[in-house]
């Protein structure tokens, strides 16, 4: 398995990639939300504002992760995890924690500051993360599920309250995401 940034011309196979991961876990409906998240995401977003990486097998995409820009009302350099897809066949295989790891380490290279996710606590705690109430966070948009609000630091040991509103990228700027 190789792990890398992706490159535009990988856009499509992204995007399938999404919408296949989530049609097979989540219902097709899900899986085109998705697929076309990633696509947005990849589409409209300012590069300065994303970070995308795949892993490869034999020159196919079996896994991405797209970082997004969160912004504070203070002085902070963060990015949002999300969606993230490794195709089914390969899942329980460590490819999205190897995935994730690669992508944090890429974001420190770069001096980001904080990590966040919004998504399963079990699997997000493997590579890092930890809940954060909204009272310490405070998330984009309103939460349907708070538990799944995540974060890490990777300048210290701790993630230190932030005060004020925060804000992400446009293409996931939607209550239906969550």
């Amino acid at each position: 398995m190789k792990l890398s940034i992706y490159n535009s011309s990988q856009k499509e196979e992204i995007k399938q990639l999404f919408c296949n991961t989530f049609s097979d876990s989540e219902g097709e409906t899900e899986g085109k939300l998705i697929g076309d998240l990633a696509y947005d995401l990849i589409d409209i977003t300012d590069s300065n504002d994303l970070f995308i990486f795949v892993a490869t097998e034999n020159k196919k995409i079996i896994g991405s992760i797209i970082f997004s820009r969160l912004t504070f009302e203070t002085q902070i350099s963060a990015f949002l995890l999300g969606p993230v897809a490794v195709q089914t066949a390969k899942h329980g295989k460590g490819v999205g924690q190897a995935l994730i790891n690669f992508g944090l380490q890429t974001l420190k290279d770069h001096g980001v500051q904080l990590a966040f996710t919004y998504g399963d606590p079990n699997f997000y705690s493997k590579v890092g993360f930890a809940h954060v109430s909204e009272e310490q966070i405070k998330a984009p948009l309103a939460l349907t599920y708070p538990e799944g609000w995540l974060a890490q630091s990777l300048v210290s040991e701790k993630v230190a309250p932030i005060k004020g509103n925060s804000s992400c990228v446009e293409a996931i700027s939607k209550p239906v995401y969550w």
